[in-house]
């Protein structure tokens, strides 16, 4: 079933234009009025999906009839659609409740129904119980979705990114633009590509620019191109990512560094749908999906004036948000073992797990770094540790061990207090024994079947005789 879209706007060709636009391009249900009041009453009726307002009408103004609507109706998104050089007003108006804005300039008719169905997902968005728990999507449980993305290196046992994978997966399914929101190293990278690579773009380019690594005049270039000569040392044209990607994905990361100047460019960009290279004064049609990341809040940015509120509401249009991985503490352990593995396998170095008291220290850490420092701690583990032997505590960093686990910790039962102490036994004989199964088992007085279902318990991968110099 389409949505109806209210159009509310006083000149009947305009209306009927647009009215047009919505319907062949949009496959929208169109009603069109001449004034707020009207508006009112054909809410007031019910079954109206999205408002688009005119700024200038005759018994009211924009502003004053968005605050009508936004208080009667506070569930349906309204686009405000105002004249050419009043960007200002349309600005006014999304910090009052406005969903998005049209200016009409151009071939404004023509991005009419990209916003209002923006406005739309933008509004089953916020209708989600919870934004870190969307509604199941058929057909896929928790653990596909984890091995789904998991192929794209996102790791998690745990639930914590369970609406994270949802989120993304129904993301890949459209062409709007997707703003990941995270500290440093939680994998917006990871994402975006696991976006790019589950939706229809998947077989054209994906591209990547790091916002904060250039200079401004340089990231302009390099996002938009320029022609010989824009610049000193521009001794022939370049095409820029924008059109490198064309029919792909861009994904912008740090996009808060990016300056005023390429602001307002980047915002025509997303708006018009057409780039125009540095020194140029022509333009160029471009069709590609954009992916933006940051690792601060963008909201207060535009409440400090470093970040145009326009812009952000370009970008904004599907948020994602990653959270830390001191919030997934279930994932600490088999992040851990994975990238053991793999910095093992790639250094050729035989580093088979973790002793007790080094896991529970891992996982008691807040990791600031968040995945990318436990990355990093992994492949030093690697390259520092000797070969054959497990993780010790005293082999961590010294910043991670300060947060170690004490012998006694409040709250815990007694069944992990025992574990704990069972399997820092198995390692301190273990280490007596030289690491040989069969020594260690006879001392402990188990058998080594016992000792091997004790070893996979800790998830350390049981050695070969050869290296363990087992009998």
């Amino acid at each position: 079933m389409s949505a109806t879209i209210l159009v509310v706007e006083d000149h009947t060709e305009t209306s009927k234009l647009i009215a047009g636009t919505l319907t062949t391009a949009g496959g929208f249900e169109v009603v069109a009025v001449p004034a707020v009041g009207e508006a009112l009453e054909r809410l007031a009726a019910g079954g109206i999906d999205c408002v688009l307002l005119d700024y200038r009408l005759p018994d009211t103004t924009g502003l004053d009839g968005l605050r009508s609507v936004r208080a009667r109706h506070p569930d349906v998104p309204v686009v405000i659609v105002t004249g050419a050089g009043s960007e200002h007003v349309a600005v006014d108006a999304m910090k009052l409740g406005a969903t998005d804005y049209v200016v009409k300039e151009g071939r404004y008719l023509l991005r009419v129904p990209l916003v209002v169905r923006e406005a739309l997902g933008r509004r089953a968005l916020e209708r989600l119980p919870n934004a870190k728990s969307p509604p199941r999507i058929r057909g896929r449980s928790a653990a596909d979705l984890r091995r789904r993305f998991r192929s794209h290196g996102i790791f998690a046992e745990g639930s914590g990114l369970d609406g994270v994978f949802e989120l993304a997966t129904r993301a890949a399914r459209s062409s709007v633009t997707v703003l990941l929101a995270g500290e440093s190293g939680t994998g917006k990278e990871l994402f975006a590509r696991a976006i790019h690579a589950h939706g229809a773009r998947a077989a054209k380019p994906f591209l990547a620019q790091n916002c904060a690594a250039l200079a401004e005049q340089l990231l302009e270039s390099e996002l938009f191109g320029h022609v010989r000569g824009a610049f000193t040392g521009a001794d022939r044209s370049r095409r820029g990512l924008f059109e490198e990607a064309a029919g792909g994905t861009l994904f912008l990361d740090e996009v808060s560094e990016i300056s005023p100047t390429i602001q307002a460019k980047l915002l025509r960009v997303l708006q018009q749908k057409e780039v125009r290279a540095v020194g140029s004064s022509t333009t160029h049609a471009v069709d590609v999906r954009v992916v933006a990341a940051t690792n601060v809040d963008l909201r207060k940015a535009v409440e400090n004036g470093t970040f145009r509120l326009d812009l952000y509401h370009r970008l904004c249009v599907f948020p994602i948000v990653l959270p830390p991985l001191r919030e997934r503490a279930e994932d600490i352990a088999p992040l851990a073992r994975h990238f053991l593995r793999h910095f093992s396998e790639q250094e050729q170095v035989d580093v088979p797990g973790f002793e007790p008291e080094a896991l529970r220290c891992l996982e008691r850490y807040a990791w600031p770094g968040n995945v990318r420092e436990l990355q990093n701690e992994m492949l030093r583990l690697v390259l520092c540790g000797e070969p054959g032997q497990a993780v010790s505590l005293e082999a961590l960093s010294p910043w991670i061990r300060e947060h170690g686990p004490t012998p006694v910790e409040d709250g815990r039962s007694l069944r992990d207090i025992l574990r704990d102490v069972e399997l820092a036994t198995i390692w301190a004989r273990l280490r007596e024994h030289g690491y040989r199964r069969s020594a260690t088992a006879s001392s402990l007085g188990i058998t080594r079947e016992a000792l091997w279902a004790k070893l996979r318990q800790l998830g350390v991968e049981v050695p070969s005789r050869r290296s363990s110099g087992d009998e």
